[in-house]
């Protein structure tokens, strides 16, 4: 293979931060882009070759995100962490000889309880730990290699990850000293966890899975042969949206979208049909959502989804003449500001990734499309 054919292939790979990409996550395109307030398109400055898989906003002024750097490099391939301090990003030091692999997904409990979770180089899933005074390897008891963690959720004094175990979805729960390791009873994978809710798929349909009563229970999903899930946005026990796909076949993927209400989950309609690709989703709490993507149809702009009351929208940002595409992975809704910040990596012409962050002031309900 050559470095170029390999680079496609890889290109692939992030797309999901899973090597599935087959299941790639999918979402209809609307014609009708609606108007929004973009900032200029930005980057933590990783280093060549480099992506970003998740963001989190704790604050304005304290912002998170982790990714992976130098891809095509074996040796010094490395997981990074970011931070924003309101002016400026900086890289996040974690104290381990080790070293983390591609780190997938952040998660925090308060400004100096943050959690970070992906692949260590020892062939072992990578759980770190800390602040902006740096993160420190956590090593979970029962955890063997094989296993893959690529979700994490974190409270005060409990910490949640999910993957897979050979072929069934993992859970860890816990903190500090004491954490429990425990398989699903259902096939399948895990790739996302928030308040209780995680999904996934089992290979040949969606999988959502619900902490109630002390255990992890399966969820009763509509029947959608070939569905997957990859992330998901809690508002509350009543008000929840899962985002994935549905597989077709080889390049033959409908998007999908659930929500839930309190008392069973649905299928979102997405507006009008294209090949783009969906990946992740945030909310502001109060019934507005947004899904990140990729639309091949406009490769070279940003592309979102914004979807509120039963009805979803194209958001689009600008075009740069020195970018063939880009996939914007993970997004984050930032609540005292009212601003969405959204990760991922943008490739140029000669096939060379660099991180980017894009960032805009939605649109209120008071302005008209």
């Amino acid at each position: 293979m050559t470095r170029r054919s390999q680079r496609r292939a890889l290109s692939l790979i992030l797309a999901t931060s899973v090597a599935l990409t087959q299941v790639t996550p999918a979402a209809h395109a609307d014609p009708r882009p609606a108007a929004e307030a973009w900032q200029q398109s930005t980057s933590v400055r990783l280093q060549a070759d480099g992506s970003l898989s998740d963001v989190l906003a704790i604050t304005p002024d304290d912002v998170w995100a982790v990714g992976q750097q130098e891809i095509w490099d074996v040796w010094k391939n490395r997981g990074t962490i970011r931070h924003w301090n309101g002016s400026r990003w900086s890289e996040i030091g974690i104290r381990d000889a080790t070293a983390a692999g591609n780190l997938r997904s952040l998660a925090a409990a308060s400004a100096s309880d943050v959690w970070a979770v992906g692949d260590g180089h020892d062939g072992l899933p990578y759980l770190a730990h800390g602040d902006t005074n740096g993160f420190d390897r956590v090593r979970p008891p029962g955890l063997r290699a094989g296993d893959w963690l690529g979700g994490i959720d974190a409270k005060p004094g409990r910490v949640v990850a999910v993957g897979s175990r050979e072929k069934n979805g993992l859970i860890i729960t816990g903190q500090g000293s004491t954490w429990t390791v425990q398989q699903t009873k259902e096939k399948g994978a895990l790739y996302a966890v928030s308040s209780g809710f995680a999904v996934g798929d089992t290979g040949t349909r969606p999988l959502i899975v619900h902490y109630t009563g002390g255990s992890w229970k399966s969820m009763t999903l509509p029947s959608i042969p070939g569905g997957y899930l990859r992330d998901i946005q809690v508002d509350s026990p009543k008000r929840a949206v899962a985002v994935g796909g549905i597989y077709r076949g080889p390049g033959d993927i409908s998007p999908l979208a659930l929500i839930w209400n309190g008392k069973r989950w649905s299928r979102l309609r997405l507006p009008g049909s294209s090949e783009a690709r969906l990946y992740g989703v945030t909310g502001d709490g109060k019934g507005r959502y947004w899904m990140t993507g990729y639309d091949p149809e406009h490769a070279n702009v940003p592309f979102m989804l914004r979807c509120e009351k039963g009805s979803c929208t194209i958001i689009r940002g600008a075009a740069q003449k020195d970018r063939d595409s880009v996939r914007l992975q993970a997004v984050t809704y930032v609540a005292d500001k009212g601003t969405v910040w959204a990760v991922g990596h943008a490739v140029d012409p000669d096939d060379q990734y660099t991180d980017v962050v894009e960032s805009f002031v939605p649109k209120t309900s008071t302005q008209k499309s």
